[in-house]
């Protein structure tokens, strides 16, 4: 080989070595991308909380963060959503927790019947050891929880009145993918349908389904009243969310940058879950005002709705652990006793 063109390979080397040294600057220097994707209107509690993180993070982090927002399944769906974010095409997702049993079973926690007395009781178990080692359970497929946010306790809703158990069964109630869900209206004799939360209407208005469960703010929003004249206030489970973020991106972020987007995530959550408890009371006090007919349980009939129900515990116990049942039955007021 000749100088001439030893001269030229090392030029070449050199100058691809710049390059490459350039990129990584160019990337360092760039600001960090958060994709946050989810499946409801941007005028729900998750909607508002989704833009505000954005806000407060492009504010405080102006240069070094970067916040996409997707609403109503507009860049993934129910289905391909927690898929995406373990592959990094989307950083940040809110799924409501029934969606993560195939990550972590010990999540199906939070679909068990009339485990929880009231939204006070959630809020007891999420913050205590328990609830929080929930958050970390799924870290070996790349998804790491960085918060719940609350949605609300579950009314069940249908085409005719639900005053005792047996008033449901017949019934095809849409649900959520939960295997505990299922076997929660199998229970009571019903017909369980998985389908998304997208397709839930357009199924009660073809009468696929005649009943389904969801939180106040949501029947209200979906518009379910017309074709849902009957709603009973049972608050057998809740519907929350957790909010996850790919795993191995959250931990790149340099430390100083993620401390801070997790001191705006918390003040998020804190905004999020009480924009949820005020929407759910306003949604209430809409449907009562409309046709709907709304339904309160007496407490013998909430006993019967709960006992014929409740054998969906034991069915569930050795999956999701007895420990953990256990933690959770005790943030009941009734048992804060015992502990």
């Amino acid at each position: 080989m000749n100088t001439s063109h030893l001269g030229r390979c090392r030029l070449v080397v050199g100058f691809a070595a710049l390059l490459s040294f350039a990129g990584v600057v160019l990337a360092d220097d760039a600001p960090i991308v958060i994709k946050f994707s989810h499946v409801v209107a941007e005028d729900t509690p998750k909607g508002q909380g989704a833009l505000l993180f954005k806000k407060l993070a492009e504010e405080r982090l102006a240069g070094k963060v970067t916040v996409e927002i997707y609403p109503n399944s507009s860049l993934y769906g129910d289905a391909d959503e927690l898929q995406a974010l373990r592959d990094d095409n989307v950083q940040i997702l809110a799924p409501s927790l029934a969606k993560f049993g195939e990550y972590n079973q010990q999540l199906q926690i939070f679909d068990l019947p009339f485990l929880f007395d009231d939204l006070d009781a959630v809020n007891r178990f999420q913050q205590r050891a328990k609830g929080r080692q929930l958050l970390t359970g799924m870290q070996k497929h790349n998804i790491t929880g960085l918060a719940y946010w609350h949605n609300g306790m579950k009314q069940l809703s249908a085409t005719k009145a639900l005053n005792n158990p047996a008033d449901a069964k017949g019934l095809a109630f849409r649900i959520q993918p939960s295997p505990v869900i299922e076997s929660q209206f199998t229970a009571l004799g019903a017909t369980p349908v998985k389908l998304p939360f997208a397709a839930t209407l357009q199924a009660l208005q073809d009468g696929k389904v005649q009943g389904t469960e969801n939180t106040w703010s949501n029947l209200y929003s979906q518009k379910y009243a017309p074709v849902q004249p009957y709603m009973t206030e049972t608050n057998h489970g809740v519907l929350d969310y957790m909010l996850v973020t790919n795993t191995k991106f959250w931990y790149a972020i340099p430390h100083a940058t993620r401390t801070e987007l997790e001191g705006i995530i918390e003040e998020v959550t804190f905004a999020v879950n009480n924009a949820a408890e005020q929407q759910n009371i306003a949604a209430r006090q809409q449907l009562s005002q409309g046709k709907t007919h709304l339904i309160s349980l007496t407490e013998q009939e909430r006993s019967a709705w709960r006992a014929a129900m409740q054998p969906v515990w034991k069915q569930y116990e050795s999956v999701i652990g007895s420990d953990i049942i256990h933690a959770a039955e005790q943030v009941n007021r009734k048992n804060a006793g015992k502990q």
